[in-house]
């Protein structure tokens, strides 16, 4: 069962006293490197990203909250399907998803791969939610305050990223 929570955030249903809350992180890649913000909240290099809000799918959650945080305009890099009769709004597929604890509740976070709309942006910060942004390459990802996890993940895109069809063979 999906709801809202007190704060207007998408849960699902809770299971074992944990609350599940869904949540999108986008992994934008440019030139071989893939962008983190130094989120103020969990004092950690994080992909901008954030919670759903009511009536708003993952894919545009995603693109909104890359835009909030980063001030750039991004797009999806991935799976596309053709369109299917009767299909009112064909998602694109995440390169990656988990779930992971944040303290009092766990996140259903799907990750996407993304680059940037056109190569003449600069990132805005949103100085309210990060403190900063760096442009990671592989090798860079095992600088302190990257999560294990995000690591990996970040790892991924850019392997991902790199392959000529953005899908690893």
């Amino acid at each position: 069962m999906t709801r809202l929570n007190s704060a207007g955030r998408v849960s699902l249903a809770v299971r074992n006293n944990a609350r599940l809350e869904l949540v999108v992180a986008g992994c934008v890649v440019r030139n071989g490197k893939v962008l983190l913000v130094w989120h103020k909240k969990h004092k950690e290099w994080l992909p901008p990203g954030g919670h759903l809000e009511q009536n708003e799918s993952p894919n545009d959650a995603v693109l909104r909250e890359v835009l909030e945080e980063t001030g750039l305009h991004v797009a999806f890099t991935g799976r596309h399907h053709a369109p299917i009769k009767y299909i009112r709004n064909q998602l694109v597929t995440p390169f990656f998803a988990d779930t992971h604890n944040v303290g009092d509740h766990d996140h259903c976070c799907f990750y996407y791969l993304m680059r940037l709309r056109t190569g003449k942006q600069s990132v805005t910060l949103n100085l309210s939610e990060v403190e900063e942004f760096h442009w990671f390459s592989k090798s860079d990802l095992t600088r302190e305050g990257i999560p294990e996890d995000i690591r990996h993940i970040c790892g991924l895109a850019l392997a991902v990223q790199h392959s000529t069809d953005g899908w690893p063979r």
